[in-house]
């Protein structure tokens, strides 16, 4: 196991710079996800630490050893990718021990490694079919054992679920999460999906254009997300933001939305009459008859999912979606009744984005 550590590490392809001085400081068996939209530069800042991309700037330090000069297999480090890559004439056995024997390793060891991963991720039975003969999850588990069996400082994972249906994802998120509470070794996990890293992950790095938005725990992410773009990216749904002005009612502050309604801000808000902001509320805190301030407005969408309802309803011209739990009895186009606890209110800047 090994800690990783960047310091303002940049990436510039000629005069398009993507990465933006990352920094960031990863413990011995920690597991951090990078999360972020589609070209944010996450996987791109994966293949960096592995030694696939060349690094314009700074410096990614692996146990203490500053290796930006080495190649990756001087890192000691191995990746799962999203493509299995498995070869397709080799038997699991052979493919998990692929990269062992290219590097000499005797035999005996080679079969003892291969054979400890597989035990640990349920393999042992089709060690000696080939990968036409495996399913998607299989194959997936497979890619797994054979960076396991390498016996890696640290662990990257590149979006290797996104290849899955739903039910196989939700499985080897499991699989994933299991293993890292076996082996303990130190993983970075690159995923677009904010649920795998919160359900993974021990620390979340939200990254937007090259750079870092916010890096803490899945719950202070959520709790306390630092500006908008991570309140609307942490959290599904997503969390509603509406547009207001801030205002006084019996000397507490409020935001004042455009048909009147005044929503209650904490006493403690950082906010001045007459400022634009947006406020920020999660569906799950919208409760019919819970104590708080009350919202209503016309239904606009009713999407039963089992165990929940999601209401999208109208607030202000604006389409806001409350979770309601189990079925609950509300029509399209109906009256919609809800409130919100005071301590469960966002408050945004609308010009800086910043939390407030």
């Amino acid at each position: 196991m090994a800690s990783v550590e960047l310091k303002q590490v940049r990436k510039a392809y000629g005069a398009l710079e993507v990465i933006h001085g990352v920094s960031l400081s990863i413990e011995d068996g920690q597991f951090i996800a990078l999360v972020g939209p589609s070209g944010c530069g996450k996987s791109t800042l994966l293949r960096m630490i592995a030694g696939l991309e060349e690094i314009s700037g700074g410096d990614i330090i692996i146990d203490n050893t500053v290796v930006n000069e080495l190649t990756p297999r001087e890192r000691n480090i191995a990746m799962v990718f999203q493509s299995y890559a498995l070869y397709p004439h080799m038997t699991v056995a052979e493919n998990m021990g692929f990269n062992l024997r290219l590097s000499g390793t005797p035999k005996q060891v080679i079969a003892e490694r291969v054979n400890e991963a597989a035990r640990m991720l349920d393999l042992v039975p089709l060690l000696d079919r080939k990968p036409a003969q495996l399913s998607g999850g299989q194959r997936q588990r497979v890619a797994m054992g054979r960076a396991i069996v390498r016996n890696p400082a640290v662990f990257l994972f590149d979006e290797p679920l996104s290849n899955l249906d739903a039910k196989l994802r939700v499985q080897m998120r499991s699989e994933i999460k299991r293993l890292h509470q076996k082996v303990g070794t130190t993983s970075i996990y690159v995923t677009h999906d904010q649920i795998e890293a919160m359900t993974l992950a021990d620390r979340i790095v939200v990254l937007n254009q090259g750079r870092v938005e916010q890096e803490g725990t899945p719950m202070e992410l959520y709790k306390k997300p630092a500006n908008l773009f991570v309140a609307a990216f942490i959290g599904s749904p997503a969390m509603n933001l509406i547009d207001g002005t801030v205002d006084a009612s019996d000397n507490a502050p409020a935001a004042r939305l455009t048909d009147g309604t005044a929503i209650r801000i904490s006493a403690d808000r950082k906010v001045k009459r007459g400022q634009s902001i947006k406020i920020g509320l999660r569906p799950e805190h919208l409760s019919p008859g819970a104590a708080g301030t009350a919202l209503a407005g016309q239904t606009l969408l009713v999407e039963p999912t089992g165990a929940q309802t999601h209401v999208v309803f109208d607030l202000a011209g604006q389409p806001v979606t409350a979770i309601v739990d189990g079925e609950f009895p509300v029509r399209f186009g109906s009256r919609f009744e809800t409130s919100v606890p005071v301590e469960q209110v966002h408050v945004f800047d609308s010009q800086s984005g910043l939390a407030l």
